[in-house]
């Protein structure tokens, strides 16, 4: 019987030694600063922390779980192979390993659904007080973006209107409002840890709480058309003051 060992993939010392250099080093790339990453992109909200925070328990447990089960099923492989002079004995079960592997998993959904029903609801639950409300209205294939003027009211004639150039100020809630003129859209704002879907006829609200200043890009995460590819847009997170120089700006643009 042929035996099969790591040596059969990696042949030389030099090879497994860099291969587990690699491993070692994977967390300074998944969290390191700048150039490419592969992990999350950073996380620029208020939540995000949080909502990291659970992907990386829901991932260790379930992680757990499938080395431990897999583990067992090449065990019983192993230990339950066919063998010539051996006969197969039927097992008809046993009650308290039934109720073990219940119980155990049971718990573990237990305990995943509340954690996550608590990030759930303080992210989509009732806002926090905010400072700024806008509102963004999808169509094919763009972001429509929609600024109170000074009187710091929505849909009055001191608007102030972008296209897929959405400014936020640093460290303030701002509320949003989404919709959509066409078709269903999906506003992914990856740094955010936001996604929301912009329906036809309905207004979805959602907050959300920059930490730090920065560019990032606005994705459509719905197959929304044949232009669907080029449906981009920019947010740019700044200083209080630096936003509302940018909104005075537009303003003047828009009003000559």
């Amino acid at each position: 019987m042929t035996r099969i060992s790591v040596r059969h993939f990696f042949p030389h010392k030099k090879c497994l030694t860099l291969l587990l250099l690699l491993l070692a080093a994977e967390p300074a790339w998944a969290f390191g600063s700048g150039g490419a990453r592969f992990w999350f992109p950073e996380a620029v909200s208020s939540y995000g922390a949080q909502v990291d925070r659970l992907f990386v328990i829901v991932l260790a447990v379930t992680g757990a779980i499938f080395f431990l089960v897999e583990g067992a099923l090449l065990w019983f492989l192993i230990r339950y192979r066919r063998r010539d002079g051996v006969a197969a004995a039927y097992v008809h079960g046993n009650v308290r390993a039934e109720i073990i592997w219940t119980v155990i998993p049971a718990a573990i959904v237990l305990y995943l659904a509340l954690a996550s029903q608590r990030v759930w609801a303080y992210i989509q639950g009732p806002p926090p007080p905010h400072q700024l409300e806008l509102e963004i209205k999808a169509e094919q294939f763009a972001w429509n973006i929609r600024y109170p003027g000074p009187d710091g009211r929505l849909h009055t004639t001191d608007d102030v209107e972008t296209i897929n150039q959405l400014h936020l100020p640093v460290g303030q809630v701002v509320l949003i409002n989404l919709s959509s003129k066409d078709v269903i859209h999906s506003l992914f704002l990856p740094q955010f840890r936001l996604k929301r879907d912009a329906v036809p006829g309905m207004t979805g609200r959602m907050w959300v709480q920059a930490t730090n200043t920065g560019n990032f890009e606005i994705v459509c995460a719905e197959l929304c058309g044949l232009g669907h590819y080029r449906m981009r847009g920019f947010v740019v997170i700044e200083t209080p003051d630096a936003f509302q120089a940018w909104l005075k700006q537009v303003q003047q643009e828009q009003s000559a």
